[in-house]
């Protein structure tokens, strides 16, 4: 079944590109306040999706992404919140790690937003396009096919194909699996310019987004953000919150593998150079 797609037609300039904002209030501040210095207007700015989850501020976090007035898919998160699942769509192993941190994180953020906020989210299309540097580009959270799926550097390039395929598309913006990556065959790229919520396994606090730039053809560049992490680890203090992810805040470093293929699990506590 073909899917809905909004085209927002031509840009042009310099584009901002993050996701997983994941209810980091203090990251997503300073991703704004970085686009503020850059110049960078909110027609030019894009969100993957997944603005809420596992940290303390979910209705913080939707009211900004709201007055901001920026370019905003929806994440798997977004889309059980407003089809009023109770889970969060990521369809983890039962008694997993992950699958045991969601039950603590997915009904406080349940407790946390109102039915405004959530029909404000049924709004959010689920996939974007536009045209950029005379590429079409797409964006979606995980896949085209499914938005849980977790795609990454060493997902087989077949699985990628079929997204462009299916999305006519020659660059795909890219979101869900929580680490930057670029990835390219002939004239098709697929980037994923990470998450501002939560590290990248790198041992580092910082976080990543991405900035296209048309003044010499497609061009790309992957950043790291650094932003005020030990306040949002203390925000989640004495909440129904995976403490875990608190630590993970500020060790950089991931409670444990488990949607990792083999060679990103290789790569924990590693710098990472884009």
């Amino acid at each position: 079944m073909e899917k809905s797609i909004k085209n927002i037609g031509l840009l042009k300039g310099k584009v901002l590109v993050f996701g997983g904002v994941y209810s980091n209030l203090q990251a997503l501040e300073a991703i704004k306040n970085l686009a503020f210095a850059d110049g960078i207007f909110p027609e030019n700015i894009i969100c993957t999706g997944d603005i809420v989850a596992y940290c303390a501020q979910p209705k913080e976090c939707i009211e900004l992404i709201k007055n901001w007035g920026i370019h905003c898919i929806a994440g798997n998160v977004e889309l059980n919140l407003v089809n009023d699942i109770d889970d969060c769509g990521c369809n983890f192993e039962d008694g997993s790690r992950c699958d045991i941190f969601s039950r603590q994180w997915y009904p406080y953020l349940k407790s946390q937003v109102s039915d405004d906020d959530v029909n404000w989210l049924s709004t959010i299309p689920e996939f974007i396009s536009f045209t950029y540097a005379d590429k079409n580009v797409a964006v979606i959270h995980g896949s085209y096919f499914n938005t849980s799926e977790f795609i990454f550097k060493s997902t087989d390039w077949e699985t990628k194909e079929q997204n462009f395929k299916a999305l006519n598309a020659d660059v795909i913006l890219a979101g869900h699996c929580g680490l930057p990556f670029a990835d390219s065959l002939k004239d098709k790229v697929w980037l994923n310019p990470g998450v501002i919520g939560m590290p990248a396994n790198d041992g580092t606090p910082r976080v990543w987004y991405a900035i296209l730039d048309d003044s010499d053809g497609f061009n790309f560049e992957i950043c790291a953000l650094d932003y005020d992490y030990k306040t949002t680890a203390n925000l989640m203090v004495g909440k129904t919150l995976p403490q875990t992810y608190k630590e993970t805040l500020e060790t950089g470093i991931w409670d444990n593998w488990e949607i990792l293929p083999e060679q990103e699990k290789g790569l924990q506590g590693k710098s990472i150079k884009v």
